[in-house]
């Protein structure tokens, strides 16, 4: 398989077909295969050579999705930038990665000059947006524009496709790689359970950047549906595209669709609008509450909806909670809130520490197997070898299967924590908190938000005779990592709770916030 499959059976078979909406314009499959074809023969004159890094930094886009395309068209790797980092964040999965090329659009104009002065490997920069093209860097339509098509490298199989950075338990991200077969035995494994087809209308209100995302795009350019692109999610904005574009299919967070219902329920203007073309939901990152699944079927009456559970390193899917599993009777029964069954050629199992299979009902570690399963670690050979030991990876989830083989994600044994959908691994945040020259020891966890599902919560120890509040903290990490990552609340002791081995036991720490509560991810 390779990543422009989908595109060239479309501009043969359905040329004329809309294969984007964006901003109000269509562009056919033709066109598409048009630009695609010339911005890689773009990037071949430039220099881009096979397996070179490509990266873009934008807000969701018809390039975007163009980019997506041309960089494998022009035998070169992906490196699809994370929005939310810092410029500090960025510049590391850069020269880790020893990207040479970075596309960026209006918004990231800013980020980019410090990006650009500091970046070691980085040696062109493209401007992506609609303005004066600024010093220093090459224009993207003109590039499109003065360059003639070239023939698609046809890069697949299991060559590199990109690299698609995750945050890491070490205080740095990883580069997970992942091949052209891996996303497209994913695409295909979710395809042949009924998501997306031919007639799909699919809204892409999630960034970009992510793999979730990326997913759904393949699918789509293998199913020939269109794409309506939504630049960032904004409720008002999303919920117009819905009605005005017909949109059929999406995929959201919970806290997205709530958001989407208090807007309806705000503005009078927005709840006259016709949602009935949304016709499938798929909602990820956490279980969506009963209460919230009732009112988002209230408003949105003619659709489905599905819940999709995977990571980064499997491409991303690893099972799906169908639309019958959402059922009162699966409510009553409980699972509706498990992570569903796994999908079309991907095995799951429940492990203990020795990587033997538990009992059904048993918790343990989830760990699974298919083609979809990453390359590995990008430069991180024995992190690779541990995620991978034995052929299954090791998702660091901790969950149980049923006898029915639903799975049921229970604990994440890397204490990551998922707020607003966003994962965040807790060693990034005690590393940047670490560097205070006042903090002696620091811990941190997730703690219960109504709106969030999770917060970012710093339990502190000072330094002898240091003194540091709250609001200092919060700044000092603004300064080192994305504002997602940085904690909402700040609390100081004297000590921290010890294991005998000296290890701070988190559990300690998070037992008053989850006490008589239930704590679910997916």
């Amino acid at each position: 398989m390779y990543m422009t499959q989908g595109l060239h059976r479309h501009m043969q078979q359905h040329p004329d077909a809309t294969a984007i909406r964006y901003q109000g314009d269509g562009v056919t499959f033709a066109q598409l295969g048009d630009r695609v074809a010339r911005l890689a023969g773009a990037l071949q004159a430039l220099g881009v050579a096979s397996d070179e890094r490509v990266a873009m930094l934008s807000l969701n886009s018809q390039r975007f999705i163009e980019y997506y395309l041309a960089v494998p068209w022009a035998d070169a790797v992906l490196n699809p930038v994370n929005i939310r980092w810092s410029a500090a964040e960025i510049v590391y999965s850069l020269d880790d990665s020893q990207t040479s090329v970075l596309i960026v659009d209006d918004t990231f104009l800013a980020l980019a000059e410090k990006i650009g002065s500091t970046a070691k490997t980085l040696r062109l920069m493209i401007y992506a947006g609609d303005g004066e093209t600024p010093a220093g860097m090459l224009n993207y339509e003109s590039l499109i524009a003065n360059h003639a098509p070239v023939e698609d490298a046809r890069r697949g199989g299991d060559s590199l496709l990109g690299l698609f950075y995750t945050g890491g338990t070490t205080g740095f991200p990883k580069g997970v790689m992942l091949s052209h077969n891996n996303i497209g035995f994913s695409a295909l494994a979710v395809l042949g359970q009924a998501l997306f087809g031919p007639h799909t209308v699919y809204l892409h209100a999630m960034p970009m950047f992510h793999l979730a995302d990326l997913a759904a795009m393949v699918a789509l350019f293998i199913s020939g549906g269109t794409h309506v692109v939504l630049p960032a999610f904004k409720p008002r904005e999303a919920l117009e595209l819905i009605s005005g574009e017909q949109a059929s299919d999406t995929l959201l967070a919970p806290t997205m669709i709530q958001m989407l219902l208090d807007a309806r329920e705000a503005d009078p203007a927005v709840a006259v609008l016709d949602l009935s073309p949304l016709r499938e939901i798929t909602y990820g990152a956490s279980v969506i509450s009963p209460a919230l699944l009732d009112r988002a079927r209230r408003a949105f009456s003619a659709a489905d909806f599905q819940q999709g559970y995977g990571m980064t390193e499997m491409s991303p899917s690893i099972s799906l909670l169908a639309p019958e599993h959402h059922s009162e009777a699966h409510q009553r029964s409980g699972k509706m809130y498990s992570a569903g069954l796994p999908i079309n050629c991907v095995e799951v199992r429940i492990v203990d520490s020795e990587d033997r299979e538990v009992p059904r009902g048993t918790v343990g570690e989830v760990v699974a197997r298919g083609p979809n399963v990453m390359l590995g670690y990008w430069n991180k050979p024995e992190a690779t070898a541990e995620t991978l030991r034995g052929g299954w990876m090791h998702t660091g989830d901790g969950g149980y299967m049923d006898e029915d083989g639903f799975i049921y994600i229970c604990d994440r044994l890397k204490d990551m924590i998922v707020s607003g959908g966003e994962n965040i691994f807790t060693a990034e945040v005690e590393s940047a908190i670490a560097s205070h020259p006042a903090v002696a020891q620091c811990a941190v966890i997730g703690i219960p938000c109504d709106k969030w599902g999770e917060s970012v919560h710093a339990v502190i120890v000072c330094r002898a005779e240091s003194c540091i509040s709250e609001h200092e903290i919060i700044s000092h990490c603004r300064e080192r990592i994305a504002s997602y990552k940085v904690p909402r609340s700040v609390e100081l002791r004297d000590t921290l709770p010890l294991s005998s081995v000296g290890k701070v036991l988190k559990t300690e720490l998070r037992k008053p916030f989850w006490e008589n509560r239930s704590r679910h991810i997916a």
